[in-house]
């Protein structure tokens, strides 16, 4: 184990007594904390509050701050958020009062070294089986993918599973604010941001790594997530010549996922102007795989849709390839349901043909109903 490690264990016992039995448990997915009287933990997709609590405002602060020091992060007065990845992988964010009114508000979302490929997710009704294989034929043909959902709905696990479907022998370029994706690939390259110093120096942005990645020879840009100025640089490396770049963006629905990539890169760059912007992002954007968690808590892909343009009225055309019609609830409270094809078939579908890729195109039929 490294000394990071180490310093991070003893902090966790010292400081964090109330929740470590729940950092132990492998069935606990994240542990949120409201204030020092109020602890919830995710089990199996589901919240539950449980009865520890920490002795008081000044213990529950103290802590954070030594978890922030343990990994060379800060949270004081001038820094009231924290938003770090910790030595064994799990991500912990954090604000303090008095931006968080009922005491200082602390998520831990655990790291799991469990790899989850598409068996995994055909077998948890996460994805239908051609649903799978359509998304690998995407990877194969390097089509530029955002994956869309809300926090805590899988963007990140999928980003990851798609990350290592990449067809070997290209150079893999991952960007994150804190490293989260694993992705199993032979030649990857992970930068990491950096935050400013307690003088306002070195800050290093999503946006700036983005631009350094694009004098590295990168094949593939992946940015974790999407949430500010870079969206325009990431837009820029798949219009000129990256196949197969991706990221998530935070969205309810693959409509509004384009619409927000628009606004997030108008943001960052003023000087283009608003058509010449929206061309930009419906050339660059091929797919938006929409996923979501629902009310049992299980985390379900609800479309995978192909952007084609714009529509008459001048809105952006986003057409479902494959779509969760309708969940129905057993009795045991599980949701059952999965995508199926629309009878939309694909505009890259010659590209499938002429690649001999077995997924004809009887595959994108829409299923009668009986």
């Amino acid at each position: 184990m490294s000394d990071s490690s180490n310093v991070f264990k003893q902090t966790i016992q010292q400081n964090l007594g109330p929740i470590v039995k729940y950092l132990d448990d492998p069935d606990v997915s994240e542990i949120l904390v409201n204030g020092p009287f109020e602890i919830f933990v995710e089990k199996k997709g589901k919240l539950e509050r449980v009865s520890e609590r920490f002795p008081s405002e000044d213990d529950l602060r103290a802590a954070v701050n030594s978890i922030a020091q343990s990994v060379g992060r800060r949270i004081d007065n001038e820094n009231p958020r924290l938003d770090a990845r910790l030595p064994d992988g799990s991500r912990i964010a954090a604000v303090i009062p008095p931006c968080s009114r009922k005491g200082t508000s602390l998520s831990i979302r655990k790291f799991t070294n469990t790899k989850i490929g598409f068996t995994d997710y055909i077998k948890m009704g996460t994805i239908s089986e051609d649903g799978a294989r359509f998304l690998d034929v995407c990877m194969f043909l390097g089509k530029n993918l955002i994956v869309s959902g809300g926090t805590g709905s899988g963007k990140t696990t999928l980003l990851s599973l798609l990350c290592s479907r990449i067809p070997k022998g290209q150079r893999v370029l991952i960007i994150e604010d804190s490293s989260e994706l694993q992705v199993d690939y032979e030649h990857l390259v992970m930068f990491e941001t950096r935050m400013a110093d307690a003088l306002g120096k070195g800050e290093v942005t999503i946006k700036d790594l983005v631009k350094s990645a694009l004098r590295l020879r990168p094949d593939r840009i992946i940015v974790g997530e999407v949430r500010s100025s870079e969206a325009i640089e990431l837009l820029n490396a798949m219009n000129t010549g990256h196949k197969g770049c991706m990221g998530t963006v935070h969205a309810n629905s693959p409509e509004d996922a384009i619409v927000r990539l628009e606004a997030l890169a108008q943001g960052g760059e003023s000087r283009i102007s608003e058509k010449a912007l929206r061309l930009q992002v419906a050339s660059a954007i091929d797919v938006i795989v929409q996923i979501s968690r629902y009310g049992d808590g299980s985390r379900r892909i609800g479309a995978i849709s192909e952007v084609r343009g714009f529509l008459p009225d001048g809105n952006y055309n986003v057409v479902p390839i494959f779509e969760l019609s309708r969940l129905i609830r057993k009795a045991d409270g599980r949701l059952e349901g999965q995508i199926e094809p629309t009878g939309n078939i694909p505009t890259f579908m010659d590209e499938i043909i002429d690649n001999k890729l077995p997924f004809p195109k009887s595959k994108f039929q829409k299923k009668q109903v009986a």
